[in-house]
């Protein structure tokens, strides 16, 4: 285990106070949680921006296909134009997800788009840069992380070998 749900807590009040800091001027955030995990991990980071702050702060899940990316729902119709969004994942791997999702975003003229993941591994292949990571890891490239949830909560993040 790399991470307990206990680390994975205290991680995600971390960045959430490090939005409000990044944005103070902002008065609404909109949150995009990549589905599964990076929705959980959205609801999380909102419920401590709404303890923290005064901002209005919308949550909203994002579904992608993987293998074709460019098929891309939103949980509900969202107007981004001129507000600041936060796209949430839970591991950030290659970057490639978080660059798809993105895309349907930009045609709206948001303000401003920063990305947030929980884990963050070192192996980009896409040109995404992490503003809010919880947890950096090296690893080799056949290694996986996995971010465990249940009801609703972070219950910690694992390590393991790709099978080949």
């Amino acid at each position: 285990m790399i991470l307990t749900a206990e680390v994975a807590l205290k991680k995600m009040k971390r960045m959430a106070l490090q939005i409000i800091e990044r944005n103070e001027l902002a008065e609404e955030l909109i949150l995009i949680g990549i589905k599964e995990n990076g929705i959980v991990i959205a609801h999380i980071i909102a419920d401590f921006l709404k303890s923290a702050s005064s901002k209005t702060i919308s949550v909203v899940a994002l579904e992608i296909n993987k293998k074709l990316p460019s098929e891309i729902q939103l949980s509900l119709a969202v107007n981004v134009k001129d507000k600041t969004v936060i796209l949430i994942d839970d591991v950030a791997n290659s970057g490639r997800t978080m660059l798809y999702a993105l895309q349907p975003l930009l045609a709206q003229y948001p303000k401003k788009i920063e990305t947030l993941a929980l884990i963050e591994r070192t192996h980009k292949q896409f040109p995404i840069e992490v503003n809010y990571v919880g947890l950096s890891v090296s690893t080799a490239l056949k290694e996986n992380i996995e971010v465990l949830v249940a009801n609703g909560i972070v219950t910690g993040g694992k390590l393991q070998s790709a099978e080949l």
